[in-house]
């Protein structure tokens, strides 16, 4: 009997640290996906001021200057 009541507390605590690693696993990947959100957000900003600096660069007039080597 007393092998058997060892057998089921190792699994008792067998299935507590899984549920606990479980849980740990679970915080991390939403944390991870919020970031990875608010990188998206980021990179799509980016690519609208990138887009918006090429579009003003492209309306500029030229500058008449000398070349470098005047």
């Amino acid at each position: 009997m007393t092998d058997t009541t060892s057998r089921l507390d190792e699994l008792e605590m067998r299935a507590a640290h899984q549920e606990q690693t479980i849980e740990d696993l679970n915080t991390a990947i939403t944390e991870q996906w919020k970031i990875i959100e608010r990188m998206e957000r980021q990179l799509a900003a980016l690519r609208d001021r990138v887009a918006d600096a090429e579009l003003s660069a492209g309306e500029a007039a030229p500058v008449d200057r000398p070349p470098p080597h005047w």
